[in-house]
């Protein structure tokens, strides 16, 4: 296993060097829970339609355009229906079997969180994507402590402001039981967050882990690397935090990761 995680490392490192050269954005970093439409549809691309400028004139009509046929599934990404459009789906009898919400972009902030929070509406999630929505610690509280979340098995929060607060909230809530997948890219978690993290009783079913842009130092590094309750850890990605390369190598020949397949480093 070791062999397989240097080798992936010495990939990545060059991979990293090559785009660098090129002019690589590592704010444009892609998460595979919307690259790859795990959320009922994923990015633009699936649906066709660009970054509008503004909400949808016909806010229920753009939901009901986005939804699945079935009523399982909705991709709102990029379509800034904002507070009032979280609402409208809130008391939408039609989405009451939703399984899936691909939320990123739409200016929910935590009055949002809220409203998703407390409606009966959502009580069947499992995958739910808030990347880029403004959420902080407090809408972190809300999720670690709302009762439609339960269910969760797999979870975005990319580039919102939950600092170390809100993944300490996040990783001390029976909530995240039964999370395979859980982004918290460019959040600013630090080690505090790492360290819950790793610590977490209830982390133990997570084989994916995405920490791209979170200010984490060795020792938050080295608590993950060797973290007792990751037990089922697959996919690891660290990618533009505070160390050096050197004491990534040396941490990584000390991991007790049993089922690390793919760490991504650099």
């Amino acid at each position: 296993m070791r062999r397989s995680l240097q080798l992936a490392m010495l990939v990545t490192l060059t991979i990293f060097l090559v785009q660098s050269v090129s002019g690589y954005d590592p704010s444009q970093h892609q998460k595979s829970a919307e690259g790859k439409s795990k959320h009922g549809g994923g990015g633009k691309g699936h649906h066709g339609y660009g970054r509008p400028k503004g909400p949808p004139a016909d806010i229920p009509t753009h939901i009901k355009e986005r939804t699945s046929p079935d009523g399982r599934k909705i991709n709102l990404n990029n379509s800034l229906v904002g507070v009032k459009g979280m609402a409208i789906m809130a008391e939408s009898p039609e989405l009451k079997n939703i399984v899936s919400m691909a939320l990123k972009g739409n200016k929910l902030g935590d009055e949002g969180v809220r409203i998703l929070t407390q409606s009966s509406t959502f009580k069947h999630l499992e995958y739910l994507s808030l990347w880029d929505n403004g959420v902080s610690a407090r809408g972190a509280q809300m999720l670690a402590r709302g009762a439609n979340f339960s269910k969760l098995k797999e979870l975005n929060l990319t580039k919102n402001q939950l600092g170390s607060d809100g993944a300490v909230l996040l990783a001390d809530s029976l909530n995240v039981v039964n999370l395979t997948s859980l982004d918290l890219s460019g959040n600013q978690i630090g080690n505090r967050g790492a360290i819950a993290i790793a610590t977490s009783p209830y982390l133990s079913n997570l084989k994916s882990l995405d920490l791209f842009d979170n200010k984490i130092g060795l020792d938050g590094l080295k608590a993950l690397l060797q973290s007792k309750t990751l037990v089922n850890l697959e996919h690891l990605d660290i990618v533009r935090n505070n160390y050096d390369i050197e004491s990534v190598v040396a941490l990584e020949k000390t991991t007790t990761l049993p089922n690390l397949k793919t760490f991504v480093a650099y």
